[in-house]
């Protein structure tokens, strides 16, 4: 027996469409993250005008115009952004679980490449970090994932 075959997606947007979905809320940080992922997209082939942001008033509403550009199928693959603080009251856990639940069954129910930029932080510290500072570019790494899951659904229905 031979080795098995390996299907793994690519880093490569010729022809590719995106949207990305991003809160108002926290703007300054979530600007950011969304420099990060065009600047990702682009770095990889996908063209300017191959790429649309929306933006949206906070994390609760990402995922309704989320399905909404689902719904259309004019892209290849959706990018999320934005940031979530953890306050004094249990809105933090609410809003991000429903914020996860509802990205997740948008991608099973449009077998859609869906990222989750979104992130969810102690503090507006925690949160600049991991918006190009030290911690990394969550921005940048949602594009990345879907970039690469647009290549390997294209493979896979190839």
């Amino acid at each position: 027996m031979g080795p098995a075959e390996q299907i793994e997606g690519e880093l490569d947007g010729d022809g590719k469409r995106f949207a990305v979905v991003a809160s108002r809320f926290h703007r300054a940080i979530v600007d950011r993250l969304i420099e990060g992922a065009v600047g990702c997209l682009q770095k990889h082939g996908v063209q300017s005008g191959d790429v649309q942001i929306v933006r949206v008033p906070g994390a609760w509403e990402i995922s309704q115009a989320a399905e909404e550009i689902a719904v259309l199928g004019k892209v290849d693959g959706l990018i999320t952004v934005g940031v979530i603080i953890r306050g004094e009251t249990p809105h933090f856990d609410h809003l991000c679980a429903e914020c996860m639940r509802g990205l997740g069954s948008l991608a099973s129910r449009y077998r859609l490449p869906i990222s989750f930029g979104i992130l969810t932080c102690d503090t507006a510290e925690q949160a600049n970090e991991r918006a190009g500072g030290e911690v990394g570019d969550k921005g940048l790494e949602a594009a990345e994932a879907a970039l690469e899951m647009a290549c390997l659904f294209g493979e896979l229905r190839a």
